[in-house]
């Protein structure tokens, strides 16, 4: 076993990740699986965590991050789906396999929590049901996006809005779960497909997986260019990435009589949408995703072999790289938008 490792460390909520040295435990419990992370992505859902976007953190301080690629090293008694040399995806929906105890590290003698899978470090014990092994020749680097933002991004498609060729469909945000989310559109030949985001370098790379039309949201107004584009009977589908609560909002006053609002962004505590339910009762929908409500042993495997054989555009989507110890920064340049995709975390 490991002994020690780096890992950023959310001790406090709304302060900056702590980078430090952490004490692995000496052996690994039933399911566990001790795995040498290689690259991590940061997902919007940890930005919420540091902000308690979901209110106050019950378990800080504790450690961060749930879709990276990684190497496995060792694994614990009753492990079958995994063995020490495979590379795998890190996931945080479940997948084959056992459900472990989340292991227990140690911060300057103090208990230190986790989930079933962190990847803000340099190594990490999971549960076997958040790996999925992957061939050995893999790209270690696009392996990361489909812990998370392949999946997710494809699974609003495929799931959650279930959306039929020439629909149109709105992305809100057109972070790296949102790229994937217009491709997926794409590859359904949803049309128009319409990218809504407030930096431009977002969606110049958005028309680059599939985005017919982009509308800056902080210098035109929203809803007139959206009319204008699809047309006055309404859209066929609205997906909101952002959590905000006036956006959602919006996107139910847009979409035509039978038309679904999907919610991949989480609105922040206590923000409440006010909508008007009767057309519910008449074909509208609000539906929320639980990360695409996909099944990462069956969806990965059909998402890379798309990837291998360039029926996805995955590589372009990685666009800023940073080492553990910059992670503070990568976390700032993405809040203010300077990545265009998605940032990777390098642990070489």
């Amino acid at each position: 076993m490991i002994k020690t490792m780096l890992a950023a460390i959310l001790a406090e909520q709304n302060k900056p990740l702590v980078i430090d040295e952490v004490e692995l435990p000496s052996k690994l419990d039933f399911g566990q699986v001790l795995v040498k992370i290689h690259y991590s992505g940061i997902c919007g859902s940890q930005l919420g965590e540091i902000d308690g976007v979901k209110g106050a953190d019950p378990y800080l301080p504790h450690l961060l991050g749930h879709e990276g690629s990684g190497t496995v090293m060792e694994i614990g008694l009753g492990v079958k789906h995994v063995i020490p040399g495979d590379k795998i995806v890190l996931h945080w929906q479940k997948g084959l396999g056992i459900e472990s105890d989340p292991p227990s590290y140690n911060w300057k003698v103090k208990k230190l929590n986790a989930g079933w899978i962190t990847s803000f470090n340099e190594y990490a014990i999971v549960s076997e049901n958040r790996c999925t092994k992957i061939p050995r020749d893999s790209d270690l680097q696009v392996a990361v996006l489909f812990g998370c933002a392949v999946t997710t991004g494809f699974g609003v498609i495929e799931n959650n809005a279930k959306v039929h060729m020439g629909e149109s469909v709105v992305v809100f945000g057109a972070g790296g779960i949102g790229l994937n989310i217009i491709q997926a559109a794409s590859l359904v030949s949803a049309y128009p497909i319409i990218a809504v985001d407030q930096y431009n370098n977002r969606l110049k790379m958005a028309s680059k997986m599939g985005a017919d039309y982009v509308i800056n949201s902080g210098k035109i107004d929203i809803e007139s260019a959206i009319v204008e584009i699809a047309g006055p009977d309404g859209v066929n589908v609205f997906i909101d990435n952002t959590g905000n609560t006036a956006i959602i909002e919006l996107g139910y006053k847009l979409i035509e009589p039978q038309g679904r609002v999907i919610l991949v962004g989480v609105p922040k505590q206590g923000n409440d949408i006010n909508i008007h339910s009767l057309p519910l009762h008449f074909g509208k929908k609000l539906i929320g995703s639980f990360g695409g409500n996909g099944n990462p042993n069956i969806d990965i495997p059909r998402y890379q072999k798309l990837f291998r054989n360039g029926r996805i555009r995955l590589r372009e989507q990685i666009t800023n790289y940073y080492k553990l110890d910059e992670i503070n920064d990568a976390i700032q340049d993405i809040r203010d938008g300077k990545v265009s995709g998605r940032c990777l975390i390098s642990m070489a």
